[in-house]
């Protein structure tokens, strides 16, 4: 039951996160993206609590910090773009402007735990997993487009909609917790030259909003509604780009032109609200980390730091155990599983808005780290 070679899909944060630490305790580590390349684009994440000690440990904090989106706060204001109300002391997407918490690009982060990863981990872009077979001799891989392989463990960091968790553990619908909202990101020209500053425009049961990004050289935008379960094609980015246009169509402010800038965007992303909640985070030889497993929704704002605290303690486990994926695989879902619980529960359908700042510090630190680098 020794695990030495690991196959992990997915690298966005959670499956590079954990390449680097099955690498530090001596596995042997591929990772697989259904990507021809890292995906660009996505919203500002934050990094906090226990998550900042994971990335200090991992020698990337300064490289971290020097990624910080340093918002200086955020405006509200009417169709006409009169100013509603402007703070300094929060902003919409990472909190108190004076905190500790990191806030950066979903993008920097992946390509900073890539950089940090890439000369030690087997990369393959532009493929994805079909099937996996167990049996006593490992976990045997086909792949959409490489030769088939085996691994002593799969790791399934691929996301909300993970192919790995379809898979093994069944169809998505019997996991999925849709909270009652969608949300669309895209990357558009800083048209209104924001220096480091957040607009939003709200009518009930919408919201638009603009934040500019990467030192003021570019901007993303938020297009946030309440909705039904939608079904759409993943994949048909046209489709769901239309959608959101008549969605928007009656919005004021700077709305047409935003949407405008969406038909052009690279890196439209769009999807549900949605948490995943499972019994249980493995089977056999395969397990789920990120999102993949527990997806808390960008509600929470801690998708990215459970992301980084689960890889943590998986690849931990792993080491602890020697590589006996049977005795280390229920260790880490019985370490992981309340600091998950206690993050998840800051989303619910009925959110009038960002859960309160204490409930989030007090989730973000509902865990005690192991050591486990000696």
């Amino acid at each position: 039951m020794k695990t030495q070679n690991i196959l992990i899909s997915g690298a966005s944060v959670a499956g590079p996160a954990l390449a680097y630490w099955l690498h530090r305790h001596g596995f042997h580590v591929t990772v697989v993206e259904r990507a021809p390349s890292l995906r660009g684009g996505g919203q500002a994440i934050d990094v906090r609590g226990a998550a900042l000690t994971v990335i200090e440990r991992m020698g990337l904090l300064a490289e971290v910090r020097e990624a910080h989106t340093r918002m200086r706060g955020m405006s509200f204001v009417d169709s006409e773009g009169n100013t509603l109300m402007s703070t300094t002391e929060e902003t919409l997407t990472g909190g108190p402007t004076d905190s500790e918490d990191v806030e950066l690009m979903r993008d920097d982060l992946a390509h900073i735990l890539h950089r940090a990863t890439c000369d030690d981990v087997e990369y393959r872009f532009g493929d994805s997993l079909t099937s996996l077979t167990q049996d006593d001799g490992g976990i045997h891989v086909t792949f959409e487009r490489g030769q088939p392989r085996t691994f002593d463990l799969v790791v399934g960091a691929d996301g909300l909609h993970s192919q790995v968790r379809a898979l093994v553990f069944g169809e998505e619908a019997r996991f999925i917790q849709h909270l009652g909202m969608s949300l669309s990101v895209f990357t558009a020209p800083n048209h209104l030259g924001l220096d480091h500053w957040q607009v939003f425009h709200q009518v009930p049961g919408k919201l638009v909003g603009v934040y500019s990004a990467r030192r003021n050289t570019e901007a993303r935008v938020m297009f946030g509604f309440g909705s039904p379960p939608l079904d759409f094609d993943r994949r048909d980015t046209a489709r769901q780009k239309q959608f959101i246009a008549d969605q928007f169509a009656d919005m004021g402010w700077e709305t047409p032109r935003l949407l405008k800038a969406m038909w052009d965007a690279p890196d439209f992303y769009f999807d549900s609200m949605s948490q995943i909640h499972l019994e249980r985070w493995w089977s056999g030889r395969t397990v789920l980390v990120g999102d993949a497993g527990y997806c808390g929704s960008p509600m929470t704002g801690q998708g990215t730091s459970m992301a980084l605290v689960g890889a943590y303690v998986l690849a931990g486990e792993l080491k602890a155990a020697a590589g006996d994926f049977r005795t280390a695989l229920p260790a880490y879902e019985q370490r992981l599983r309340g600091f998950v619980q206690r993050n998840q529960q800051l989303a619910s359908p009925d959110m009038k808005g960002p859960p309160p700042r204490e409930r989030v510090v007090e989730a973000a630190n509902a865990i005690t780290l192991v050591d486990y680098r000696s």
